[in-house]
């Protein structure tokens, strides 16, 4: 059974009221409009946002428009810039608490695992603003005699940063510090469910130094900001991350004025597990991999492939496990798994296990609903005896909810990882390196974990084949990604030509 944790009252029930950020001002919405957020785990109205209408993008655009073209932050000197993303960095470590509650109390998020979260945000804020000073062109002087060639790396100038609810506070931390470090101007809308903690995000810009214009803020649906942000003419980039859908509707848009697009968006992803794998070490990462965030996770480990041969034993150690996970009160720091993002998810995600039980599944452990009186709460689940054909082992859930498929050979694996519309992520667990290594060239995926599961650096990489998305995130190069390339073409001495004397 698994362990529950009863929901607390909770110690403030003040709502907070947020403005949105323009041109350096807190501003409220053009027409007085308001969203209220209530609390997944204690159905309350916690927060109240913007509701922010096209006028209020078209404004913040043009801030960002001016910012760019006329203002200071992409004249400054990479130094410049690198040491206010670095008291950025400090600010948002000083606010820890404040944002990680934000979080936790408006996405259902468990706050330990929140805390842990903006630790990590803290640490792309540092290594962002080390590659500002790293970004840099290149120079050819092999082209002859009386030519020199030099290639410019220059901000591509203004960028439209839209993010999701499921890790509101740390996925504008892999895309906002690196635009700014190459010294873009942005417009960033986070998730109306979610907003807290990037508006506060707001505040903390400016009290580092972030001169005016160069982070505005608009809270509000997608209809009626999104779509702005992705089709405005002033706008040179688009940077998503969302379900794959809202993705091609982004791309669709962008296409319009031929914007450049970086996208991160769904995955599902497969542990592929051999006979000789360390089963201790992988049984906790199933159960971590499929629950963590509670499964509202773009990178979780969703399908299990296991080898016939350990199949049920594997399925019953990671039942005996998931029996043991804390769901409950995001704000109780003992919680594991806290609450789904809205009644409408939900419903969802208990769509995909009827239906897998419908087609054959067998539910392993929890399916269903947990009742608290508030909130809404699902059990950690495992289903076996899944097909591959099945929509819950194709589609994106993003619940809490494991599918468990097995498999014979090495070929065999590969094809059934492979046979889904996305490619995020993958772990293959066995102790022979000849096989970790045919798994991580073969499997199209944008990470492949071998004897882990979910780890991950602000060094490294991030992003997906297929209709995963398109770019990536963090590592050495997320900086170039907010620029573009200029040449110089020099020529030294006089110029021959068709009517120039030889």
């Amino acid at each position: 059974m698994t362990i529950l944790v009863s929901p607390k009252a909770l110690p403030d029930l003040n709502v907070r009221d947020f403005r949105m950020l323009v041109d350096g001002a807190w501003v409220s919405s053009a027409d007085g409009g308001t969203i209220e957020r209530t609390a997944p785990s204690h159905g309350v109205v916690v927060s109240r946002f913007q509701s922010g209408t096209k006028a209020d993008a078209e404004k913040a655009i043009a801030a960002a428009r001016r910012a760019f073209d006329k203002g200071p932050w992409p004249r400054m000197t990479a130094s410049e810039r690198s040491a206010i993303l670095l008291k950025a960095a400090g600010l948002i470590a000083a606010r820890l608490e404040e944002i990680a509650y934000l979080d936790a109390i408006e996405a259902g998020k468990p706050i330990t695992q929140v805390r842990g979260e903006i630790a990590g945000a803290v640490d792309i804020w540092r290594y962002a603003a080390a590659l500002a000073r790293d970004l840099h062109g290149e120079s050819y002087n092999t082209l002859g005699d009386g030519t020199l060639g030099v290639v410019l790396r220059e901000a591509i100038g203004v960028v439209s940063i839209i993010t999701p609810w499921n890790f509101p506070f740390l996925i504008v931390g892999q895309k906002l510090p690196f635009a700014l470090a190459a010294g873009c101007t942005t417009v960033v809308k986070p998730s109306e469910l979610t907003s807290g903690s990037t508006l506060v995000l707001g505040e903390i810009l400016a009290e580092a130094g972030v001169p005016a214009g160069v982070v505005n803020i608009i809270t509000g649906t997608g209809p009626e900001v999104g779509a702005v942000l992705t089709t405005h003419p002033e706008v040179d980039m688009v940077s998503f991350t969302g379900s794959t859908g809202v993705g091609k509707l982004t791309m669709a848009n962008a296409a319009q004025t031929l914007k450049k697009v970086s996208l991160e968006l769904g995955g599902k992803n497969p542990q592929i597990v051999f006979p000789d794998a360390d089963l201790d070490a992988f049984i906790d990462a199933a159960v971590f991999g499929a629950y963590f965030n509670a499964g509202e996770c773009c990178n979780a480990g969703s399908r299990l492939i296991l080898h016939k041969s350990i199949a049920s034993d594997a399925i019953d150690r990671i039942a005996e496990l998931a029996k043991k996970v804390r769901v409950g009160d995001p704000l109780d720091p003992t919680t594991q798994v806290g609450a789904i993002i809205t009644p409408q998810h939900m419903e969802k995600i208990a769509g995909y296990v009827s239906g897998a039980k419908s087609g054959g599944a067998k539910v392993a452990h929890g399916g269903e609903a947990l009742d608290f009186g508030v909130g809404q709460f699902m059990s950690p689940t495992i289903l076996s005896e899944v097909t591959p054909s099945m929509a819950v082992a194709r589609e994106e859930v993003f619940g809490p909810v494991l599918s468990v498929l097995t498999f014979e050979t090495v070929e065999e694996a590969i094809e059934i990882a492979n046979a889904v519309d996305y490619g995020l992520s993958a772990g293959v667990w066995s102790r022979d390196f000849d096989t970790c290594l045919t798994i991580g060239r073969k499997v199209r995926a944008g990470t492949i974990w071998m004897n882990t599961f979910m780890d991950g650096a602000s060094e490294l990489p991030f992003g997906g084949y297929k209709q995963s998305g398109l770019g990536r995130e963090l590592g050495r190069h997320a900086v170039e990604d907010y620029t573009e390339s200029k040449t110089l073409n020099m020529h030294v001495g006089a110029r021959t030509g068709w009517w120039m004397p030889r």
